[in-house]
């Protein structure tokens, strides 16, 4: 349980959020100003990780962290790569965010090319 204190429209609150079992739970522990009713708040699923390595050695699936266009490819299939290593540049928010290896070791696939758009979490490239 980790707790936090939020001030919104000048009126501070204490929350505490809990995680259980793949989601977060909110729960309020101060009370709202009397004008403005509280809704339930449904609980949250935690976030996935990037990048997640497939079990039976089929390598590690690098997935985009967010929606966005692919503007480069900076690898090519049966490239050495190593954790870290900046694999392909996204346009995402107006932005240039890298995208980066999981772990050491050789690319296998490529999904993705200059130009298209992708969605988050959609694996744009395996490394083995």
């Amino acid at each position: 349980m980790k707790n936090y204190s939020i001030t919104v429209n000048g009126k501070t609150y204490e929350v505490a959020v809990e995680e259980k079992s793949g989601s977060a739970t909110l729960k309020v522990a101060a009370h709202a100003p009397s004008s403005a009713p509280v809704a339930p708040v449904a609980a949250v699923p935690a976030p996935k990780s990037v990048a997640t390595p497939s079990v039976g050695g089929a390598g590690a699936k690098i997935a985009a962290p967010m929606p966005g266009k692919i503007i480069a490819v900076k690898i090519s299939v049966g490239d050495s790569v190593k954790n870290g290593q900046e694999l392909i540049i996204m346009e995402a928010m107006k932005m240039h965010n890298p995208v980066l290896a999981s772990a050491d070791g050789v690319v296998k696939e490529i999904l993705v090319k200059a130009g298209d758009p992708v969605q988050a979490g959609t694996v744009l490239a395996v490394i083995g």
